[in-house]
């Protein structure tokens, strides 16, 4: 089974397009019906296309969830990197990726929920590579930590378990967005949890700093 999702339209501008309004749909689908249940028919229906259409864009229905399961990853990769750009400090650093991650998430909490429920329907090869763009992305928070860790802001912490704990309440928020959207924004929830977690780890040093950020972001 190919790593890659290959379309029969040339047009980059309109896969993209196309591809999006599927897989809109048959996340929608997906979620309420499972994978499994769901047809391309049932897809192309909700999406306001042809059956055939469908197949002009995916080869087949583990491609339009393979698909749906990369993207968000693939926003990950995106978004991060660009919330810490032009951030001197390493603890902004950190606080700004871990808050890009969270608004990916929030922006896509079907497809999050549908990544805990079906990464397993897809085949082992593609499992694989979700898997190592995932380790690829939480690589990402990992090395703010690290970073914090160097700069003395941070206690020597096992700097890939508190990444892997970061992601863990990161996730909680589509699996538990019933409870907490009446309850709280995505960045009030981010701020609440990294509390929780930074703050009894912080040196001296650190908790000067984290008074500052919070200061002048009060203003």
């Amino acid at each position: 089974m190919p790593s890659t999702v290959k379309s029969k339209i040339d047009d980059a501008a309109l896969v993209a397009k196309r591809r999006s309004q599927i897989l809109g749909a048959a996340i929608e689908l997906f979620g309420k019906r499972g994978y499994h249940a769901t047809t391309i028919r049932e897809i192309a229906d909700r999406a306001g296309v042809s059956t055939g259409l469908v197949y002009q864009y995916f080869g087949d229905k583990e491609d339009v969830l393979f698909l749906a399961l990369q993207t968000v990853l693939d926003s990950y990769k995106e978004r991060i990197p660009q919330a810490a750009e032009g951030l001197r400090d390493p603890l902004q650093r950190l606080r700004a990726a871990v808050h890009a991650y969270c608004r990916v998430i929030d922006a896509n909490i079907d497809a999050t929920v549908l990544a805990y429920r079906e990464t397993k329907s897809v085949s082992r090869a593609r499992r694989n590579l979700i898997k190592q763009k995932e380790i690829e992305t939480n690589a990402l928070i990992e090395a703010h930590v690290r970073d914090c860790v160097r700069a003395g802001l941070l206690e020597n912490v096992d700097a890939e378990l508190l990444t892997y704990q970061i992601v863990m309440f990161a996730h909680a928020w589509a699996l538990k967005a019933w409870h907490f959207r009446g309850q709280m924004t995505v960045d009030q929830y981010v701020d609440r949890n990294l509390a929780l977690l930074l703050n009894p780890q912080l040196t001296e040093l650190g908790r000067r700093e984290n008074m500052r950020l919070a200061d002048a972001a009060a203003r």
